[in-house]
């Protein structure tokens, strides 16, 4: 979404913008206003360590075939930034941005050392919080600018007719129970053991539990093992599968919007995030939202202003987050207000607008290099 909607952005600011992704052709999980250059994916593999270093090579292949086409790549993850390198130090001439939104938590060397260079690799770095700006001077020695992320709020509009959104919530059973959705799927950055315990103890405390939809699912780590684990609990919690939680997977644009309609109340209790990109969505839908309280949401949001702020990785806080949303109108009024009123300061024409003062600065200092170093030929 940020990769989409930035270089929609830039475009629009007059910038000429490609997008490069892995995949088929049309794979794109909407329709883009820019050009694409679609690379195909290698050969699945077994292990992560295996996945990714394929990917790599993909990538930089196809970008080696496009290297003379852009003064300047931005890569938007590790594994394109390594690409990016690799094919900039082999005699490209553009020049190497990166957008760490967040570092993964890898077990092998290998991989830790992947990620590292993604980082100290690139000509630019940009973070988008302060949150990772720090960790990355602390932790890498790299210094950083913030471009923070946006939202098009004008696309995430309730524009749902009440039939259409009485027969979406019929589909998964819901009728007038409280629905509270949630987007990223079921993986330990998302904390959903956390949700469903205390899904559960809503369910064990109230008469009219609140009914949860998680959309997404699709990664490319794999976390089979985490979803099996969190699944298989739920009976043990008194949660039914399809009932009380219902995986709606993967989805397109259009139909995540119209289940942001749909729903009553939006919760994200993730333990790590770089901003928090689908907050702003569902807040621009009008749905209140309850989130846990890590560093990277208290830089956009204010507890009890402009969302519910619970305890990160406690059950019981998130709990109680929820059911203050099933309790209190003038809370949920309240939030929904300060809500839209939070995207509308996140514009991606905004963001657009940062980048491309970064871009120029960039460009500026490598017209400066190759000054100096063309001086310095004429003077030997």
């Amino acid at each position: 979404m940020h990769t989409l909607e930035l270089a929609e952005a830039l475009q629009a600011a007059g910038l000429d913008v490609t997008v490069i992704a892995m995949g088929e052709p049309g794979s794109l999980f909407r329709k883009v206003a820019v050009p694409v250059e679609m690379i195909a994916t290698p050969p699945a593999k077994n292990t992560l360590e295996e996945r990714v270093f394929g990917w790599i090579d993909a990538l930089t292949a196809g970008l080696a075939r496009l290297r003379d086409s852009f003064d300047i790549v931005h890569s938007q993850d590790c594994i394109s930034a390594r690409a990016a390198a690799r094919v900039r130090d082999a005699g490209a001439r553009f020049r190497l941005v990166r957008t760490v939104h967040h570092v993964d938590d890898f077990t092998t060397q290998a991989l830790m050392d992947c990620q590292r260079n993604a980082i100290l690799e690139p000509d630019r770095v940009l973070v988008v919080s302060k949150t990772w700006q720090e960790r990355l001077r602390v932790e890498y020695g790299v210094d950083s600018s913030i471009v923070t992320n946006g939202v098009r709020s004008e696309a995430f509009a309730n524009m749902l007719t009440p039939q259409r959104r009485a027969e979406l919530r019929r589909q998964i059973g819901t009728k007038d129970r409280f629905l509270y959705l949630t987007i990223g799927g079921v993986e330990p950055r998302k904390g959903t053991e956390f949700l469903v315990r205390a899904l559960a103890q809503l369910k064990a405390e109230r008469a009219d539990p609140p009914v949860l939809a998680i959309i997404g699912g699709h990664s490319f780590q794999d976390y089979r093992d985490y979803r099996e684990q969190v699944l298989t609990s739920l009976w043990p919690l008194g949660l039914e599968l399809g009932k009380d939680v219902v995986l709606l997977q993967t989805l397109p644009q259009t139909e995540l919007v119209e289940w942001l309609a749909a729903a009553d109340g939006f919760v994200f209790p993730s333990i790590k995030e770089g901003w928090g990109l689908v907050i702003m969505e569902a807040a621009s839908a009008g749905l209140p939202v309850v989130a846990s309280d890590i560093d990277v949401f208290r830089e956009f949001l204010v507890h009890d202003r402009d969302a519910i702020l619970t305890e990160t990785s406690n059950p019981a806080s998130l709990a109680r987050g929820m059911a203050r949303l099933m309790d209190e109108p003038h809370t949920v009024e309240r939030l929904v207000k300060n809500g839209l009123e939070m995207a509308a300061r996140h514009s991606w024409d905004r963001t657009a607008d940062q980048h491309i003062r970064i871009y120029n600065r960039v460009i500026e200092e490598e017209m400066q290099a190759s000054t100096l170093l063309n001086g310095a030929f004429s003077t030997t």
